[in-house]
């Protein structure tokens, strides 16, 4: 990329960034949402060796973000096991924070080791690339990007090995989680 080039990028973020994320934010329902599509934007801005080759950036840069928006909206939702909530009479709590109770009853104590031993059973149960990725990133933190660029696989992958697991673990984990409804 030049300097020219690279010039041409910051002056296009700085016209149109604006404009560009709140016409994503509209489209899509959270505001992560559009922050990834704009960043794809970007991204795909970078990629142009020639920048002076667009002759409408602006329209240009819409195009793209609707494309990118239109991507997101085919995709499947990556399934995370935030989902798995469930609603008390009180509050809302989900599997996560189960998982970081820090009650020292013992009901509690039962619970959170009944989880993990589950949780760690039917993981073993999964295909190895599968039970990876989940450890991988529901228990190291690590985002799907992260995960394909260590292990060089494609995105996607990543993203479909991720989203079987989380479907298996799911439908392993039903009982569990209706036994939590009753506690």
């Amino acid at each position: 990329m030049t300097d020219k080039s690279d010039k041409n990028i910051i002056k296009a973020i700085s016209d149109y960034g604006k404009s560009l994320f709140n016409f994503i934010r509209g489209r899509v329902t959270t505001e992560a949402d559009a922050e990834d599509i704009l960043q794809d934007v970007w991204y795909q801005l970078s990629n142009i060796n020639d920048t002076d080759d667009i002759d409408q950036l602006r329209g240009w840069l819409f195009k793209v973000a609707r494309n990118k928006i239109i991507d997101k909206s085919r995709k499947k939702k990556e399934d995370l096991i935030d989902d798995l909530v469930y609603q008390d009479d009180e509050d809302e709590y989900n599997f996560a924070e189960l998982l970081i109770l820090d009650d020292s009853d013992p009901e509690s104590e039962y619970i959170k080791d009944l989880f993990w031993q589950e949780l760690f059973t039917a993981l073993d149960e999964l295909p190895e690339n599968q039970k990876q990725v989940f450890i991988w990133n529901e228990l190291e933190d690590k985002t799907l990007q992260q995960i394909a660029d260590e292990t060089g696989e494609k995105l996607k992958t990543i993203i479909s090995r991720k989203g079987y697991a989380v479907k298996y673990l799911r439908r392993r984990l039903e009982y569990l989680y209706n036994e939590f409804l009753d506690y």
